[in-house]
């Protein structure tokens, strides 16, 4: 990518400090571009795994950013991590190691997990030596949470896990997973009670992960079969049967931040870089995506000050997801048209959009599908 993107909010609604912050990454990526030594991308958040850049940008302080410092982590406020990875995401930088350990399993930990849990995975996830997966989704249940068939059994000294994940995002290379299970049987009547969450390592015995190779022959989601896992009572994550209130609290952290609305701004910024040297005309509807994405931002800066303050975000973390992850496909979409009408642009610009239309079909679905969400919204507003 030719250019650099700007997507500094108003002077008004930032502090000096993240002002100099957002300088600061700057400055670093454009050092690493300058190297060459990195292969920027489209919805890098998900499938471009560096870890030594992990550790080189937890070692600047930019990964674990609101761990408390006593857990190995700097303190700082969710506006300060959102000026970070909102600047990472603008160029496409490879965080798919460490994103997931940072985005929710942190701030889900701080939340429900034990003092123990805290200091044996926190430090090690600020560190960008920790990566982990998500064990939510199952073959066959969409996104519907409540029928999952995972099941957690009780023995002594802990619980025995049997069933299967799917769609697990880096499984392949993480070190853990947060399991849902069912530990109580189903009652047709509160679907979603019975529900509990289980720390698993991945390496453990009784674990397998099946790679799922992507059309282009990409592998970064998986399946995981659990075949009687044994987790110790000190790896039970939060309270037994308070799974489903835990897992929309953490969906939260999942769902509102800016990979929901910058997946494809890497291409949108090189579509811009075309126009400004002639190969493209502007025209309205590139326009119309520049505005949308800039309303976006400033919808997910609001997210992040509702998390920084405690407050829930659950309804408007959804509203973001469905608007941004829209627009992502969007923008891959607009890019696929240019191509199409033999216009004369960079080679960067191709690259570019052949990943983004590659990825786009999982836009609305990883997360929660369009469908699903706007019902949480609904329900949300009290209209169902």
């Amino acid at each position: 990518m030719s250019g650099t993107a700007n997507i500094m909010p108003p002077a008004s609604l930032i502090t000096d400090a993240e002002m100099e912050l957002r300088a600061e990454v700057r400055a670093f990526l454009a050092e690493q571009r300058a190297g060459g030594r990195r292969v920027w991308a489209v919805d890098s958040w998900l499938s471009s795994w560096d870890e030594d850049f992990s550790r080189e940008l937890a070692a600047r302080g930019w990964v674990g950013m609101t761990v408390p410092v006593e857990y190995g982590g700097r303190g700082r406020t969710f506006k300060e991590r959102f000026a970070v990875v909102e600047e990472l995401l603008a160029v496409g930088a490879p965080v798919a190691a460490h994103w997931i350990a940072d985005r929710q399993i942190a701030p889900s930990l701080l939340k429900f997990g034990t003092e123990e849990q805290k200091r044996a995975y926190l430090p090690r996830i600020a560190a960008g030596e920790s990566y982990w997966g998500i064990g939510m989704s199952e073959p066959n249940s969409g996104s519907d949470l409540a029928s999952v068939r995972t099941r957690a059994d009780r023995v002594d000294g802990g619980w025995t896990i049997t069933g299967s994940k799917v769609w697990t995002s880096g499984a392949h290379r993480a070190h853990a997973f947060i399991v849902l299970a069912r530990s109580a049987p189903l009652d047709t009547d509160a679907r979603h009670a019975g529900l509990s969450q289980f720390i698993v390592e991945l390496a453990q015995d009784g674990v397998e992960v099946r790679p799922i190779v992507s059309m282009n022959g990409d592998q970064h989601f998986n399946e995981v079969f659990l075949d009687g896992v044994f987790v110790p009572d000190s790896r039970v994550f939060g309270e037994i049967g308070r799974g489903w209130q835990q897992v929309t609290s953490e969906l939260g952290f999942e769902r509102s931040g800016p990979e929901r609305v910058l997946s494809t701004f890497p291409l949108l910024t090189e579509i811009v870089q075309n126009v400004a040297e002639g190969r493209l005309d502007l025209d309205a509807d590139l326009g119309r995506l520049v505005a949308r994405v800039t309303g976006l931002h400033q919808m997910s800066m609001a997210v992040s000050g509702a998390l920084q303050r405690g407050e829930s975000a659950d309804v408007s973390a959804a509203v973001v997801k469905v608007m941004g992850t829209t627009t992502e496909g969007d923008v891959a979409d607009y890019a696929d048209l240019l191509l199409g009408d033999g216009s004369d642009v960079t080679s960067e610009l191709t690259r570019l959009t052949t990943r983004a239309v590659d990825q786009r079909p999982g836009f609305t679905l990883r997360g929660g599908t369009s469908e699903v969400l706007r019902g949480v919204i609904a329900r949300g507003m009290g209209l169902r």
